[in-house]
C-alpha cells in the first residue's frame, strides 16, 4: 500500500531546512502522521445496546449505579441505554468496550 502522507511528511522534512516550507506545517504534518499511527493502534469500538450492556454489568456483577461511576455517567442514563431510549457514544462508549474487554480493574 502506498503511504502518501509519509512521503508527504519526508518530502516536508527534505524542504525544511532549505526554507521550501514552515515548521508550522511539518507540524501540522508530523501530527497527522501521529494521529493516524494512534488510531491504527486503537482498537475498534463496538456499538453497545442495552442487552449488550445488561450483559455486561451481569459479567461483572455490577450495579447500575457501580457502571455508572465508571462512565462517569447518571444512573437515569445507564437505565435509558439499557431500555433502548438512549445509545452510549463518544467517551462512554470507549469506556464501555475498556470495561467489556478488561474488567473493571483497569480503572482501579
Amino acid at each position: 500500500m502506498v503511504d502518501h502522507l509519509k512521503d508527504l511528511q519526508e518530502m516536508a522534512h527534505d524542504m525544511f531546512p532549505h526554507g521550501g516550507i514552515s515548521e508550522d506545517t511539518v507540524n501540522y504534518i508530523d501530527a497527522r502522521v501521529k494521529l493516524r499511527e494512534l488510531r491504527a493502534r486503537l482498537p475498534a469500538i463496538v456499538e453497545m445496546d442495552g442487552e449488550a450492556i445488561r450483559a455486561l454489568r451481569g459479567r461483572y456483577n455490577l450495579s447500575q449505579a457501580m457502571l455508572a461511576e465508571y462512565v462517569n455517567m447518571s444512573v437515569v442514563t445507564i437505565s435509558k441505554w439499557e431500555r433502548g431510549e438512549k445509545k452510549p457514544n463518544g467517551a462512554a462508549l470507549r469506556v464501555l468496550n475498556t470495561l467489556s474487554d478488561k474488567g473493571p480493574e483497569i480503572f482501579i
